[in-house]
């Protein structure tokens, strides 16, 4: 008997049922791993303060929300919670100054962690971070990869353990290796850099100069201004009160934080059962399609071949294999009905910002829109502040490079 199925269609099927899969990230996957924790005090002025900026993660439309298992609403969620867990466990290593996270790019940090969620449903967590100096030194920029288990979802701590708690250890102590690698020079250095970027963002007339990019946007100091330079000694009291704001954002997020967290939890524990129950029975699902497959080949290999009694057999196989694929298609729609009721879960996160009131010299300002509009309006009336308290802005005399003022420059 000959079988002529090279050429059939359906050993096509079986062969895009065998190897269809998800798609690599080709990441860092992370293992139990524990935080390095500082052995001795660090001095102050080696202490490098950290920012964490909120995470902007690419919008999923509704179809990859449905084929990642989660939903718009809760990867914005995520853009907020994930940075703030990772600012408290940056803390916990004590190889840092001040940890915040930010709504946007600053000029006054030393160091800038930059990230976005490439998968995130309870069952896996991928996150590309970046890591750049206020010098323009790229530390790394690397994705970690971590999947969950049964076991991650027991034991956890609000601001202390998550589920992902190695990814997040991992990525803590890429950072402190590379900054504990780092020469005593460099690290003043990255602290000076970031102070005379913030003067030169407020006052550009009076810094402009001060330090110097070369063509791979490294920068470095070309000149430093004097200890008792009275225009610094304001724009640091000014870059205070820019922490200020940025401290009391962080205890909103630290609010959202907390109240997320429970329901967070959850949804993830959920939604990382719901996973292993879709992925068996898609599982059983493919089995059956590749039975049915299979079964039909062989009747159509019958048909092909020189014995005259097959016809009862390849009809009773081709009826079989129809049966055991459309058996297998409804399962895959019962799995569909698991991930609507995952959809189902996230609607009770937001991100909106409630309006911050901030009080400086006895007036109160309301910040209201986004964390982002906030920050930037904030900024604003430092601005205005500085201006303020100076009585004028700055210039710089093109001959002796003396700080002149609007009445004296006429």
């Amino acid at each position: 008997m000959k079988f002529a199925v090279r050429h059939n269609p359906l050993w096509m099927v079986f062969v895009l049922i065998l190897f269809t899969g998800c798609a690599a990230h080709n990441a860092q996957k992370v293992g139990p791993t524990t935080i390095m924790k500082a052995q001795e005090e660090i001095l102050e002025d080696q202490l490098l303060d950290v920012g964490i900026q909120v995470f902007e993660s690419e919008e999923i439309t509704e179809e990859q929300a449905k084929e990642e298992h989660t939903s718009e609403e809760v990867r914005k969620a995520e853009n907020h919670f994930i940075p703030y867990h990772m600012k408290n466990t940056f803390q916990q290593s004590s190889y840092w100054g001040a940890v915040r996270v930010l709504p946007t790019k600053t000029e006054s940090i030393d160091v800038l962690v930059k990230g976005e969620i490439l998968e995130s449903n309870g069952a896996h967590l991928v996150l590309q971070i970046e890591v750049v100096d206020a010098t323009g030194k790229s530390w790394f920029n690397k994705k970690y990869e971590s999947e969950a288990t049964l076991a991650s979802y027991s034991g956890n701590r609000m601001g202390e353990k998550d589920a992902y708690q190695d990814l997040y250890n991992t990525i803590s102590n890429d950072i402190s290796t590379y900054r504990m690698k780092l020469p005593p020079e460099a690290v003043k250095k990255i602290r000076t850099v970031s102070k005379l970027k913030f003067a030169e963002d407020f006052a550009p007339s009076v810094y402009n100069g001060y330090l110097e990019e070369d063509k791979k946007k490294i920068i470095t100091v070309n000149r430093l201004p004097a200890d008792d330079d009275p225009i610094m000694v304001r724009l640091l009291k000014i870059r205070e009160r820019e922490n200020m704001y940025v401290d009391t954002l962080n205890g909103y997020y630290e609010e959202y934080y907390s109240e997320m967290w429970l329901s967070y939890e959850n949804w993830r524990k959920l939604n990382y059962e719901e996973i292993r129950a879709i992925k068996k029975i898609k599982r059983d699902a493919t089995m059956r399609k590749l039975a049915g497959v299979l079964l039909l080949a062989g009747a159509i290999a019958l048909n092909a071949g020189e014995a005259n009694n097959t016809g009862v057999l390849q009809a009773g196989m081709i009826l079989i294999g129809g049966q055991v694929i459309v058996q297998g298609f409804n399962i895959s729609k019962e799995a569909e009905i698991h991930s609507a009721a995952i959809k189902e879960l996230s609607e009770s996160f937001g991100s909106e910002m409630r309006p911050v009131v901030m009080e400086f010299e006895g007036k109160q300002y309301e910040l209201t829109g986004s964390a982002e509009e906030q920050f930037k309006h904030w900024r604003e009336l430092l601005q205005q502040i500085y201006i303020a308290e100076t009585g004028f802005e700055p210039e710089v005399s093109s001959e002796t490079g003396e700080e002149i003022t609007s009445e004296n420059a006429e």
